[in-house]
Order: C-alpha cells, then sequence, then structure tokens
C-alpha cells in the first residue's frame, strides 16, 4: 500500500558517467568524496545496476521522460540531439497536445514545476508551460555557460516562464536554490507536488563555481576541446550534489522527506572525463558506456533503505511509475511503453523480465537487452554479448550463438517495424563515437 500520494523531484544529471558517484565505485577527488549526498542518497534508498538511459544523448531521452513511450514515436527525438539552430521549427519538439508525465500528474491535483534543462524544443512552438508544467526556470537549449547563461550559438538562455531572465549567478547553484525555494511555498500550499530538477552538470562547459572568469570563452565552440580537466569535472558534479542536499534539507524541514519520492539519473552515459568503468563507450554509443547510467531511489515511506537491485529499466518506466504512484491514468489514445517499477520500490528483490530497445541514426546502431543477452549492431556489424559476464563488451559470442543472434535480430526488427522510420532529414550531433570495439 502507498499510504499517501506522495511528491515527486525527478532528478536528471547532464552527460554524468556510469561510475562518476562514489556509490557506483566512483575515486575520491582531491577535496574527498565526490557525491557525499548522493551517496547517502543511496544507502538509505535503493540504488539500481542495470538501470539505462532511453537514448545515448541528450534530448531524445527527455522526449522519453516526458511521455512515458519510446521517444521514436515522435519526429523531434529524432534529432540526435535537437540543436539550437532548430529555433522557429515548427516540428522539432514535444507536441503541446501531447499528453505528458506532468500533465497526467496535473490533471490528477498534482502542482507541477520544471526548474533546469528543457531541450525539447522553442518557443513560440513548443516549451514547458505547454506541456504540463505550471512553473519553468532554466535554459532551452541543450547546453549553455554557467555564468554568462549563453547557448553555443551566444545567445542568452536563461527563461521564467517563457520571458527570458537575467540573473547574475553559477547556473547550477540558481537551480538548487529555485529549487528550494519551489519545495518551501509546496509545503505551505498542501497540494502534492511533481518537481523535474534538471541540471545541466556536468555537460560542459567545463567551469566551477571558481570560474566566472571563463565565462562566454567556449559559447563557439561546442566540445571546447581545448580545456577542461578530470578536477573541474568532479568539482561540477560536487557544486550539483551539494545542491541536492539544500533540497534534501528543505524537504526535511518540512516533513515532507518520508513521503516524497526523490529518483537520481542522467540521461546518457559520460563525456570526455567521465569515468564510466567497467564499461566501453560513452555519450552517441550504444554500447553499455552510452546507456547504463544511475539510478537511486530515495522514499523512506516505501523504500527499504540499502537496497541494491538488478532490475532492468529505463528513462520512461520511472515516469511510468509515478504516473501509477500519483493514481494518475495514462491516456487511452497514448499507451505507455513504460513499465512501473513500485513492485521493485516494495520489494527490491521483485524483479521481472522485460526488454529494452535502442536505435540511433549515428553510425546506424541498434541494440536489444533480454535478460543477461545483448544484441547491439554498428557500422553494419553485428554483436552478441552475454552482458552479466562481459560487462565490457568484448566477446562477440555471435559466431558460438547463431541461433540466439538471429532470434534477437529479428525481435529488434519486429519492434522497429512498430516505430515510425527515421525520417531522411534526420541531424545527427558530432559525438565521440564508440571505441575499440571488437570485429566480427
Amino acid at each position: 500500500m502507498i499510504p499517501r500520494r506522495p511528491n515527486f523531484i525527478f532528478i536528471v544529471a547532464d552527460d554524468l558517467g556510469y561510475a562518476d558517484l562514489g556509490c557506483y565505485g566512483g575515486r575520491e577527488a582531491d577535496f574527498g568524496a565526490v557525491s557525499p549526498v548522493l551517496d547517502g542518497l543511496a544507502a538509505a534508498g535503493l540504488k539500481f545496476t542495470q538501470g539505462y538511459a532511453n537514448s545515448p544523448v541528450c534530448s531524445p531521452t527527455r522526449f522519453a521522460l516526458m511521455t512515458a513511450r519510446y521517444q521514436y514515436r515522435l519526429r523531434g527525438a529524432a534529432e540526435e540531439p535537437i540543436s539550437s539552430r532548430s529555433k522557429g521549427s515548427t516540428t522539432l519538439g514535444l507536441p503541446p497536445e501531447h499528453p505528458t508525465l506532468p500533465s497526467l500528474l496535473r490533471d490528477a491535483g498534482y502542482r507541477t514545476a520544471l526548474i533546469g534543462k528543457w531541450h525539447l524544443g522553442y518557443p513560440p512552438v513548443f516549451g514547458p508551460l505547454k506541456s504540463g508544467y505550471e512553473e519553468f526556470f532554466g535554459p532551452m537549449s541543450g547546453g549553455v555557460d554557467y555564468f554568462s547563461h549563453a547557448s553555443n550559438n551566444g545567445t542568452h538562455d536563461l527563461y521564467v516562464g517563457e520571458e527570458e531572465k537575467h540573473e547574475e549567478g553559477y547556473l547550477t547553484d540558481l537551480i538548487s536554490k529555485r529549487a528550494v525555494d519551489y519545495i518551501d511555498r509546496m509545503a505551505a500550499g498542501g497540494a502534492p507536488f511533481f518537481l523535474s530538477l534538471h541540471y545541466t552538470a556536468p555537460h560542459w562547459p567545463w567551469e566551477t563555481r571558481d570560474d566566472a572568469h571563463l565565462a562566454g570563452e567556449v559559447k563557439d565552440n561546442l566540445f571546447h576541446l581545448h580545456g577542461g580537466n578530470i578536477h573541474t569535472y568532479r568539482r561540477m558534479i560536487h557544486h550539483m550534489d551539494e545542491g541536492i542536499g539544500w533540497v534534501m534539507q528543505a524537504l526535511r524541514r518540512h516533513g515532507l522527506a518520508d513521503d516524497t519520492l526523490v529518483v537520481f539519473t542522467s540521461d546518457n552515459g559520460g563525456e570526455r572525463f567521465s569515468d564510466n568503468w567497467p564499461l566501453v563507450g560513452g555519450k552517441m554509443d550504444l554500447t553499455e558506456g552510452g546507456i547504463r547510467v544511475p539510478w537511486i531511489a530515495h522514499w523512506p515511506a516505501v523504500i527499504a533503505p540499502g537496497g541494491v537491485t538488478p532490475q532492468h529499466c529505463m528513462t520512461m518506466d520511472w515516469s511510468a511509475t509515478m504516473i501509477e504512484a500519483a493514481g494518475a491514468r495514462a491516456h487511452p489514445d497514448y499507451p505507455l511503453d513504460g513499465v512501473s517499477l513500485l513492485p521493485v520500490l516494495r520489494d527490491a528483490g521483485a524483479t521481472f523480465q522485460r526488454p529494452l530497445h535502442w536505435r540511433m541514426n549515428h553510425r546506424g546502431q541498434r541494440a536489444l537487452r533480454e535478460g543477461r543477452w545483448k544484441y547491439l549492431r554498428v557500422d553494419g556489424h553485428d554483436y552478441l554479448f552475454d552482458v552479466e559476464a562481459d560487462e565490457r563488451e568484448r566477446a562477440n559470442l555471435g559466431s558460438r550463438d547463431p541461433q540466439r543472434l538471429e532470434r534477437m535480430r529479428a525481435q529488434w526488427e519486429a519492434w522497429n517495424a512498430d516505430m515510425p522510420p527515421i525520417p531522411g532529414d534526420a541531424t545527427v550531433s558530432l559525438g565521440y563515437g564508440i571505441k575499440d570495439m571488437p570485429q566480427r
């Protein structure tokens, strides 16, 4: 039984690697623990070791989060990812008429807000307030400077609602403080709330609180190849972790922590300075390093402390979980692809089987995870991996088990036939690509 309708805080980091957090095996930094708050939430809650993002790149995962459906069902998600060049587009974004996690919760009596990154299309056609959120503070695009709040094309990108807002400060801290303010206000109102807390950290540019002098230097260089280092990167994660600590303090101050489901993850695998060990690959890749990400759930009223589960899940499952926990209902014309994880939250040992599918225009990638097995295609080469025994995806078992490979390939093809095709005008971002893949 769920004792009362819970509040929800869905925290999403940007480009965080699988092993960047201490609770996932990450190393300490020169200043000490990188993620003590998140490590504490994992210790007091439930940690998923086999959790995935819906995509190895930003905006497609966010389509899945918002709709609790495979992102491939919507045209805008074919962009890998949506770029700032799409401003003015009437097709590259989340259609306002599509039911979303916040709109379904709003209609069920929840207050809703997005504080942080949107990256699902630009006004006037698209925007958070058109897709179920009552409040919005953050950038519309994929990545902005932490001090000037300019996107990579040099234009200012920080909004309150649908109005541009110039505000001084380090963006990670501004996002955290807004979240605390929101909780303070919601606690006074009494209605359950849903807060999407979507950080841009630790996405480029590589800037800590002490790097205001770098503001704007990298606005024309998407990947900032000439700068950054592991020390800056870890400090950026630590700043985010501190802000999450402020959020948890606010929940406890108002007596809301026990009845709030706090979920933490990343939108995709890590980039240049990330630690993905023992996984291979990163952002833009359908190898494990591009899609397997941290998943932490904290909800003292329901989740027993200290749990670890190998349950397979992906982004859209958590959206389905929140819809069920709230007592909301999906729209009959938009059935969910996500599967509720409530049974696992109640009992970490209550795992169940479900297949996970991916596809990427970039390098013609496809993947299917089923049980311990994974079917993968990259650049026309097919692979079969036992990822429980071989997390680094080094031993291609396709020639040893051709029947399994063919069965999984056919299963992926059948799933893909139910999805709209990738349009010919879809664009792909420049990614770092899959490294050192073994050949057939």
